[in-house]
This record gives structure tokens, sequence and C-alpha cells, in this order.
């Protein structure tokens, strides 16, 4: 299958993966992933519920219990190297489930992790980002909305200094209105040149935001596509989403 073209070929990607593939226990789950994502891109992953998406990106982050195959974060080899390492490259990961503490205030929430590298944005940024958060400092961290703590998970992200995102399902069951919100943000993150892989169900969201889609069914990627000639026949991605 020939790779998609991107707009910023002539750099080496941000995230590369070559045959990768990832086991729970005994279960063989991913056959083979290829994909890659350039600086600046916002790149989709889609399919069915089940298919590997999330897999996907527990074996690039390296909590998997068996990975093989080849995953380069900004051109580094890290398929032999442990979680905390790899997020020291500038790597973030929010979980679908978002991971808030319910022990600790908003404030606490979003100060509790330790920084990876230099380049994080300022508490003040994020503020200006996810204007919500601010508003809610004091409050409990599982108080919040789901909205409200997906922009808190993202948000306490960003103040690490990851630079390259892996967003598992971050507009799942929130309201039009919010998830607004988040398209806004995910496209400000891209003009400040972030990279973002993002599983997301919610295909008409994807086509708003992303550069190009890869489409995974039963651990591959069966199908790629620049989001131009996405919106150009949305019929062929919809036929496998089962739309």
């Amino acid at each position: 299958m020939a790779e998609v073209a991107s707009p910023a070929l002539s750099q080496a990607p941000m995230l590369q993966l070559h045959q990768l593939n990832a086991w729970y226990g005994e279960s063989h789950v991913l056959h083979g992933i290829d994909l890659r994502v350039m600086k600046g891109e916002i790149v989709t992953l889609l399919g069915r519920n089940g298919a590997g998406k999330t897999t996907t990106l527990k074996s690039i982050i390296g909590v998997m219990s068996k990975r093989s195959g080849s995953v380069k974060v900004q051109g580094i080899e890290t398929i032999d190297l442990p979680s905390r390492k790899i997020a020291k490259l500038g790597l973030g990961y929010v979980p679908e489930e978002r991971g808030i503490y319910a022990s600790l205030s908003v404030e606490e929430n979003l100060m509790l992790p330790p920084r990876v590298k230099d380049g994080g944005l300022t508490v003040s940024e994020i503020f200006t980002l996810f204007p919500n958060i601010k508003e809610r400092l004091s409050s409990q961290g599982t108080k919040l909305s789901g909205g409200e703590q997906q922009m808190l998970a993202m948000g306490r992200v960003l103040r690490t200094g990851a630079d390259l995102l892996l967003l598992d399902e971050p507009t799942e069951g929130l309201a039009p209105i919010i998830v607004d919100q988040i398209g806004l943000a995910l496209k400000e993150l891209k003009k400040r040149g972030f990279t973002v892989l993002l599983v997301e169900q919610n295909f008409k969201f994807a086509t708003q935001i992303a550069d190009r889609h890869y489409v995974v069914e039963q651990g591959k990627v069966v199908d790629q596509a620049t989001n131009d000639d996405v919106l150009r026949d949305e019929s062929k991605m919809l036929k496998y989403l089962g739309v």
C-alpha cells in the first residue's frame, strides 16, 4: 500500500511505525502497523470498536506487555525503551478515561506531572486555551464535567513539554459545544507546531481538524487518505466505519 503524500515529506517523521506488532498476554492484537506522522500534522486513526486503535497508542507509549517492530519518535528507536524514557522524548498520552485523580483539586491535577523537557505551555497559556479550567481550579478533579476533564487532561500533558500528543477519543460523550472547543484548541496547537495522533470515532470532527487519516481493521492499517481526498468522497471511509 503506497504512502499518502504529506506536505512535509522532506522532513524526518515526528513519529514512524514500521511492522509494529503487539500482544495482550498471549493474544496477538496488532499485526504489522505501518504509519508516519510529520511535525505539525494532525493525523487520525479511524476504525470500528476493537480494531486496534487504542492498542496502537498504548504500543507507541510503551505500556503493552509485549511489542515488536519499530517505533521511532523524532528519529529515535523506542521499541526497547520503557515508557518513562519514551515520555522524555516529548511524547504525551491522554487516555480515553483521562486519568484525573479524584483526591486532587484541578490545580493539583494540572501541576502533578513533572516536566519532560523544555518548551511546555505555561499555566497562563493553558488557561487561554482552556478557560474552563481556570474557573474550576479549587474544585475536586472528578467533579468536573466530562469536557472539562478532557481539557484538564490535555492541559496537564501540554505543561510537561510534550510536543507529540497521543489522544484517545478526545470527544467521546461530549456535548457539541465542548467538541467545538476541543477542535479549536487542536487547531491552535497545530499552529504552534504541535503534532497530534488521535483515535476518533466522530468522523465529522476528524474531517474538520485532521490532515490525514489511517483506517485500522483487525490490528492492521487497511487504508489511508488525505483529508482533502476524504472530503471529496466520504463514502469509502464511511463504509469502513459502518456508518
